[in-house]
């Protein structure tokens, strides 16, 4: 029996109402059918964060014969390609929008040896994940030098839109148009006039791009707790590792805003940008990073306003201010 914890049933009650508090639910015998079906055993307490469970598990035996996933990359039973006493991670997820693509961009950016976490295993039915166990209790995040975690981040960066975007994911074209759509519906909401005219200015930024969405491999959700290093003793344990994205095909200025808003820093936010920005190479229009970040500043606030917020998020705030030079 697997333990749900308390605060992953809150917040997929939250945001997903009753599809999350189903989802949560039915996580004891999803896990359990897929530590039997993959020939698995877990060693260690679950880990999750707001959408997903995390079970670190060790293949452990001979797959079941009911196993349903689409096995590993060249084909074969499920789990069969994944070698016995090898420490894996078992990821469960509610399937949606954001979460349908990730099994796909993992095995993209794996080909191109872009440094994501291995997809070892996949069932397309309910999105579980079999992954590469990478070091939890070394993310991004603890590098007490700011300024080096940004520059690990940029690389990443670097790495990961130099892919372009396999077809079937959603894409930012549409992403832009429903933001755009929407927003003179949430403007008039917002409580104060600085705070309007502030959006305004980002909306009007991401009209002037959105008629070039681009084509590259996005992952939406690039922080520093997104990035670990890899485990102790494997060939990947001095490399920091990208993982859990909400991918997309896009373009590459779309990916800075997380970078700016955790770990925030308002004096920080222009120096951050500007090294994250150059990090997508000498030919990237800076001026259309700036467009595409204030574009997630207005998605921010289209999100707060459909659950009743009538501000902005001070740090969010902060970061239009600056990158519109007020």
């Amino acid at each position: 029996m697997i333990d749900i914890p308390e605060e992953l049933i809150a917040t997929q009650t939250m945001f997903n109402g009753a599809a999350g508090r189903a989802f949560t639910d039915a996580l004891p015998e999803l896990a359990a059918r897929y530590v039997r079906e993959w020939g698995l055993r877990v060693d260690g307490p679950p880990m999750y964060g707001m959408c997903a469970l995390v079970l670190p598990v060790v293949r452990d035996g001979s797959p079941g014969e009911d196993a349903l996933g689409e096995g590993v990359p060249g084909g074969g039973v499920p789990g069969e390609g994944v070698p016995a006493g090898l420490p894996a991670a078992l990821k469960l997820q509610l399937l949606d929008e954001e979460s349908a693509g990730e099994a796909l961009a993992l095995r993209v950016w794996g080909e191109a040896g872009a440094g994501t976490v291995a997809l070892l295993d996949h069932d397309p039915v309910t999105g579980a994940m079999l992954l590469e166990r990478l070091d939890e209790n070394r993310p991004l995040s603890a590098l007490p030098d700011v300024h080096e975690a940004v520059g690990v981040l940029a690389q990443a960066l670097a790495r990961l839109v130099a892919v372009p975007a396999p077809r079937g994911l959603r894409t930012l074209a549409d992403m832009a148009a429903r933001m755009l759509a929407e927003a003179p519906r949430a403007l008039p909401l917002l409580a104060d006039d600085q705070e309007r005219r502030l959006v305004a200015d980002c909306a009007a930024a991401l009209r002037e791009v959105a008629g070039e969405p681009g084509d590259r491999l996005l992952h939406w959700d690039l922080h520093y707790d997104n990035v670990l290093a890899g485990r102790p003793g494997t060939e990947r344990a001095h490399e920091w590792v990208a993982l859990d994205p909400k991918p997309l095909a896009g373009d590459p200025g779309f990916e800075l805003f997380p970078a700016l808003d955790n770990r925030f820093d308002a004096a920080d936010v222009l120096w951050r940008f500007d090294a994250l920005s150059e990090a997508l190479g000498p030919g990237y229009d800076r001026e259309r990073a700036r467009a595409w970040t204030l574009g997630r500043v207005l998605q921010n606030v289209l999100w707060r306003s459909r659950s009743g917020a009538h501000t902005l998020a001070p740090d969010h705030a902060e970061i239009a201010r600056r990158l519109l030079g007020r």
